[in-house]
């Protein structure tokens, strides 16, 4: 039975990305924040991820997303930490700081304070990076309380490296 992947459990959902990862010979970096490393959780839980996750960055602070990542002090001035650029700049600062051949970077907020009318609870900006191809980056509005908007997110993650697979996989 072929379900969408917004009702696959995320075991099977990061099960199907490590089997692509394996497949396609690449290895994940993850750049977390609103997620707190659920999605680097999520695929380490399946048995063998070693063979595919390289390893994962939980940069909560703007401190940390420029120590750890290279996010530009400017970029967090001019668009703040919850926008699209602070999350291709994450995608690309873990692929540049880890082997890794392909990142997923996350940024929102979760709630349930800390929103505002231009970015409200439930705002998430998401990227994926290719070490040899694009990034490509999206925002979504996810419903729900704290654990919803995260988990949501963590969803979302997951089927973007898919469709970020299925890219590269056309292109090669």
């Amino acid at each position: 039975m072929n379900r969408p992947a917004a009702a696959e459990s995320l075991a099977a959902l990061a099960t199907r990305v490590g089997a692509r990862l394996k497949a396609a010979g690449r290895m994940l970096v993850t750049a977390e924040s609103c997620t707190g490393g659920w999605i680097a959780q999520a695929v380490t839980a399946i048995a063998g991820s070693s063979d595919w996750f390289e390893r994962g960055y939980v940069t909560y602070s703007n401190a940390s997303k420029q120590e750890s990542l290279g996010v530009e002090d400017a970029t967090l001035l001019r668009f703040g930490a919850v926008s699209e650029q602070t999350a291709r700049e994450m995608a690309a600062g873990a692929l540049a700081a880890s082997r890794a051949s392909i990142a997923v970077a996350v940024t929102g907020v979760a709630g349930p304070s800390g929103g505002s009318a231009e970015k409200p609870v439930g705002m998430v900006c998401f990227a994926w990076a290719l070490r040899d191809g694009p990034v490509r980056s999206e925002i979504r509005h996810f419903a729900g309380d704290r654990g919803a908007v995260r988990r949501q997110s963590v969803v979302r993650g997951l089927q973007g490296l898919i469709e970020a697979l299925d890219e590269a996989q056309a292109r090669d």
